[in-house]
């Protein structure tokens, strides 16, 4: 199991919560994350450190409406490609803008993307220089009506029940003994 892989299964509630507080603030900073989560500013730091260098938060930027920004028609298109020019078709669709996402899958396809443009025509000239690739053998393409579900992580990450942190022990042994003399003086 990759390192990778063993800190995201390693996710618990205090985790998930900063996701979820960053997913619906992206612009909050440490000290609010930490309030709002209940915890010390140095427990969110650290937290925020650790799943950012495990890779499983990939990047502040802003989430961008490709619509909104002057591309609102989008296609699925299935690639079948020769074989053994996966690497191929990796440089020649990261070449083209209008490519949004790609991916290797199984099945009758080999390749499935995302592309995006600001009118059909430009959507069939896209299309067109897909096409211009020997690597590629056929494509199928489906035009993009609306999207039903947006790209969400949050609802798989939420599903499981995850374990809260323990407290630190500094706070436990003071918790205890603030306990103790509280009960002591009701005597």
């Amino acid at each position: 199991m990759s390192e990778e892989r063993d800190v995201s299964s390693r996710l618990d509630a205090l985790d998930v919560t900063l996701l979820q507080l960053l997913t619906d603030n992206p612009r909050i900073g440490i000290l609010e994350l930490s309030r709002l989560s209940g915890v010390a500013r140095a427990t969110v730091s650290a937290r925020l450190d650790r799943i950012q260098q495990a890779g499983i938060v990939t990047g502040y930027g802003p989430d961008i409406d490709v619509a909104a920004a002057g591309y609102p028609v989008q296609a699925m298109v299935t690639l079948e490609i020769a074989q053994g020019r996966l690497a191929d078709i990796r440089q020649f669709l990261t070449a083209l803008p209008g490519v949004l996402e790609a991916y290797a899958t199984t099945g009758s396809g080999d390749v499935l993307c995302r592309l995006a443009a600001e009118s059909n025509e430009a959507l069939q000239e896209l299309l067109l220089k897909l096409n211009e690739s020997d690597a590629i053998r056929r494509s199928t393409s489906v035009v993009i009506l609306s999207v039903v579900v947006a790209p969400r992580t949050l609802p798989l990450l939420l599903q499981q029940q995850r374990p809260r942190p323990p407290r630190a022990p500094a706070f436990r042994e003071r918790s205890a003994t603030a306990a103790l003399s509280r009960s002591c003086g009701d005597n």
